[in-house]
């Protein structure tokens, strides 16, 4: 994630400022420039898996552009989202959708977003189990699946 947070990742956009010869349109939706926040906020399938995440945190549909709006989404606290919940549930889904265009670029398959947000909800689930004796964390498990 902080490779994310440095705006780091390679993606298509950056390899071209770099000097390599690819086509800067992204990997997954092929309509615009793949950029970080392109890749991971405003690409169609992106957006699809935020929508999964803010439902299933009973939040309204997300409106992240760049990464200083997800930054601050995250410092946001609700009784039915904390702050660390938020968190687990952003790196987690970065980390997501990085794998889905790398399986793209690199293996030539997509996965719908259902099937990584399922992948997504395993992750948080299993996190937040395995911490649930620390104070922070008690309640988020339940928070997750209710």
């Amino acid at each position: 994630m902080w490779i994310a947070h440095l705006n780091r990742l390679p993606t298509r956009s950056k390899l071209q400022s770099w000097g390599m010869q690819v086509s800067s349109d992204c990997c997954i939706c092929a309509s615009n420039v793949e950029t970080r926040d392109h890749l991971l906020f405003t690409c169609s399938f992106s957006m699809e898996i935020w929508r999964m995440i803010h439902r299933r945190l009973s939040l309204p549909p997300p409106l992240f552009r760049n990464w200083e709006s997800l930054l601050d989404w995250i410092r946001l606290s609700s009784a039915s989202s904390p702050s660390t919940l938020r968190k687990i549930a952003a790196q987690a889904t970065i980390y997501a959708i990085w794998k889905q265009r790398n399986n793209i670029l690199h293996n030539l398959q997509a996965v719908p977003p259902s099937v990584i947000f399922k992948e997504i909800d395993r992750e948080i689930i299993n996190t937040t189990i395995a911490r649930r004796h620390c104070k922070n964390f008690k309640k988020l498990f339940y928070l997750w699946v209710r």
